[in-house]
């Protein structure tokens, strides 16, 4: 069954290049993209989303800029300086740019945009939508769930454990659907593996308190490794450096489960480490987005990736894979069917509406 997971984690397919995009890359469209201030190499999101304007650039044809933010206030004036460079289309990449994001769509209406992670708000949280903004958004629960159920056949202490780097939405929902995937196990067997760092029923658990500090990451890691978790699912951006410096530096036998990105390709000097990943596709969704945008065809509804659509899945399980009990690998083929036949449904708080 393994071969199935694999399978799925390669055959996201490409967006088929058309006359139509072709010829919109012979005139003035300039896509832009602006990261957060974890920048294009964090080996996560921002690296993910900048993978995917140049598929799109080189697949138009065009040339891109960019605006690398190195702190939360050069948010609104990176966004600015894109538009100062006539962008077409402007991403921006993640849940800290949504304010930024917003301000310059209603004061920029014939510019469209696309956001990673994040729906629109007003001042008073309440919902907004807008008509050249596409939030790119992903149902990480039900890939996580898949994890939670994975690390919790898999771990040999029994303890488990996971961290965010700040309590928004797109951090939280992995936590709660590998929180779900962990309590579903232990029904299912009749087990009781603990969950270190997360409590879904009252939303509250381990931060780091950013998503930058490495070293924040290390120590929080060696606090769950000195209680027994051999497993830990970090949802902190590069922070899972930190956790695989614990790892080495406490010499036991512990695994790191990855997000967004698959960490076996973008970070192989810890590839020993890693049991699996739960990817967000956002190198395709980025591609599709641009080149959409470049042959006319924004549209404001929101992207989401689901299991069914392949926007979020599990990564291959690498080195690891002769360590698991390839039965858990085909309940987890199973698990993941009846997400997508919606017979079983993954819920968290910060779940996407479709």
């Amino acid at each position: 069954m393994f071969g199935t997971v694999a399978m799925l984690a390669a055959c996201a397919q490409a967006p088929a290049t058309t006359d139509d995009t072709n010829s919109a890359a012979a005139s003035d469209f300039t896509p832009c993209i602006v990261s957060d201030f974890g920048g294009f190499n964090d080996k996560s999101f921002n690296q993910s989303s900048f993978a995917g304007i140049e598929a799109a650039a080189d697949e138009l044809g065009v040339d891109f800029n960019q605006a690398e933010s190195t702190a939360e206030d050069q948010y609104a004036s990176n966004v600015t300086s894109m538009i100062d460079q006539d962008c077409s289309f402007i991403l921006t990449v993640g849940f800290a740019l949504a304010n930024a994001t917003r301000d310059a769509a209603i004061d920029n209406p014939e510019t469209n945009f696309a956001i990673i992670d994040s729906a629109l708000s007003n001042d008073d949280f309440s919902p907004l939508e807008l008509e050249n903004v596409k939030p790119v958004l992903y149902d990480t629960a039900q890939a996580a769930f898949l994890a939670g159920y994975l690390a919790a056949g898999t771990s040999k202490t029994g303890i488990v454990a996971t961290y965010g780097g700040l309590q928004f939405p797109s951090v939280t929902i992995f936590m709660d659907g590998f929180a779900d995937g962990i309590a579903y196990f232990n029904e299912a067997k009749g087990t009781d593996v603990t969950l270190l760092g997360w409590d879904k029923a009252t939303q509250t658990g381990a931060f780091a308190g950013s998503f930058d500090d490495i070293a924040a990451g290390k120590t929080t890691s060696e606090n769950f490794i000195s209680l027994g978790a051999d497993i830990i699912l970090p949802v902190a951006g590069p922070l899972f450096q930190g956790t695989a410096q614990a790892i080495n530096d406490s010499g036991k036998d512990v695994a790191i489960i990855g997000v967004d990105s698959d960490l076996f390709e973008t970070t192989p000097e810890f590839a020993a480490l890693y049991l699996t990943s739960v990817m967000k596709q956002m190198t395709d969704a980025t591609q599709l987005i641009i080149t959409d945008a470049a042959a006319g065809d924004f549209d404001a509804t929101p992207y989401v990736g689901t299991l069914e659509n392949e926007g979020v899945l599990l990564a291959p399980l690498h080195e690891w894979e002769s360590k698991v009990d390839p039965t858990i690998m085909t309940e987890i083929e199973e698990l993941q069917a009846q997400i997508i036949d919606g017979s079983l449904v993954i819920e968290s708080e910060a779940t996407p509406q479709q």
